[in-house]
């Protein structure tokens, strides 16, 4: 369970994966913008957590390298692995969308790798799986640099992971082609992850945020909606790369301080809108929202011809039902089943203190670490609509 300071965190996680909702089931023409957002907020929020996470562990006189990664990997896989794999053996088992082929790279946690090989977004039903691809990716190694390295090294590290991932974009025009690799392979998150991260680090010495963030970030927010929404379609490969490059950056910082807003509470009417219970009650079960949302609207546009709302295009009548019986399942799956396996991580603290059992681990390594924003990134290769709504509408006229 959360710890009570980070009950806002919580609210994060409901309306990122409200955003990837939206994009996938109400924006018109498919837009991928607000689950571009949100899968940002996740990556950020996802840094922030497991940094601060392993650096309270860290900070304890009873701290063992070894236990605490043993107890990180084991958690992390009792609150993710479960509903993953489940989904993964449905999808298996009744062949859903001709989805059989690609199996072994998503159950190996490579979907992101598949994709950018491919160049296309086949089988579209599990393409939100990239996201949780990248994560996972990064939590093989990240907690052996946040553990290891030393202390004052490690706002370095993070600096240049991310100076690191922003190099990578410089590839793109040089190389000359465009394709679904330039969004896809880990160093086009690392940024992400990593300010979040920074952040955790950061926040472990000092309380307040410094200036030029404080001060920065509504400007950078206002240049991002304005190119966002009023800049004109690139006429040449050049230009293409320079806004998607600026739409890449330009989110980071606003986002840092939103989640480090909400981390230490905000108050006023925001924090209470923020702390609302069913806006937490979405963020307790976002997982289980963003692994099952593909797969229920599936089977909703399947079943167009007994439902009376319009459901094979996006829309009201999509957004409605495929978004309620989304949450319908994922409220089911966190009670009977995500829920109860939740609870063995308890018999796995981060740090145990000899003699008086364990040191409370703090943040629900499970909650922070899934991605629920399984938009996809950036803008289409074509300029046109996302891939989610493009197929599913040819499915229906199967």
């Amino acid at each position: 369970m959360a710890n009570a300071r980070d009950t806002q965190l919580d609210a994060l996680r409901a309306i990122a994966v409200t955003m990837v909702l939206y994009a996938h089931f109400f924006a018109a023409g498919g837009s991928s913008f607000w689950g571009h957002i949100g899968v940002r907020l996740f990556f950020v929020l996802s840094g922030f957590l497991i940094t601060r996470l392993l650096l309270e562990a860290r900070s304890a006189a009873e701290f063992e390298t070894g236990p605490a990664l043993k107890s990180f990997y084991i958690r992390r896989a009792l609150r993710i692995f479960p509903a993953y794999f489940a989904v993964l053996g449905f999808v298996w088992l009744v062949d859903l969308e001709q989805s059989r082929g690609s199996l072994a790279w998503h159950a190996l946690y490579l979907s992101n790798f598949w994709y950018a090989a491919q160049n296309e977004w086949t089988p579209w039903l599990l393409c939100h799986f990239w996201s949780l691809s990248i994560e996972e990716q990064f939590y093989i190694a990240w907690p052996l640099i946040v553990l290891l390295a030393p202390r004052q090294r490690l706002e370095s590290i993070c600096i240049g992971v991310i100076v690191l991932s922003l190099a990578y974009r410089f590839y793109w025009p040089i190389a000359g082609t465009l394709g679904l690799a330039r969004d896809l392979l880990p160093p086009a998150s690392m940024d992400a992850l990593a300010s979040g991260a920074l952040l955790a680090a950061y926040r472990s010495r000092t309380a307040g945020l410094p200036q030029w963030l404080r001060a920065g970030w509504p400007g950078l927010a206002v240049a991002f909606f304005v190119l966002q929404w009023f800049a004109p379609a690139p006429a040449n490969p050049v230009q293409e790369w320079g806004l998607w490059l600026l739409l890449q950056i330009l989110p980071l910082v606003p986002l840092v301080v939103i989640v480090a807003s909400c981390s230490t509470g905000i108050g006023g009417r925001v924090g209470k809108l923020l702390e609302l219970p069913p806006l937490l009650g979405l963020g307790r079960i976002s997982y289980g929202v963003y692994l099952y949302h593909p797969i229920v609207l599936a089977l909703v546009v399947k079943s167009q011809p007994w439902i009376p709302l319009n459901v094979s295009e996006q829309g009201p009548g999509r957004f409605l039902v495929a978004g309620t019986a989304t949450l319908m399942l994922a409220s089911v799956s966190w009670l009977l089943f995500e829920k109860p396996l939740n609870s063995l991580k308890r018999h796995f603290p981060y740090v145990a203190r000899k003699g008086r059992g364990a040191i409370p681990a703090g943040i629900d390594v499970g909650n922070a670490g899934w991605l629920a924003a399984g938009a996809y990134p950036g803008r289409p290769l074509d300029g046109g609509t996302s891939p989610l709504p493009r197929k599913l509408q040819r499915t229906d006229r199967s």
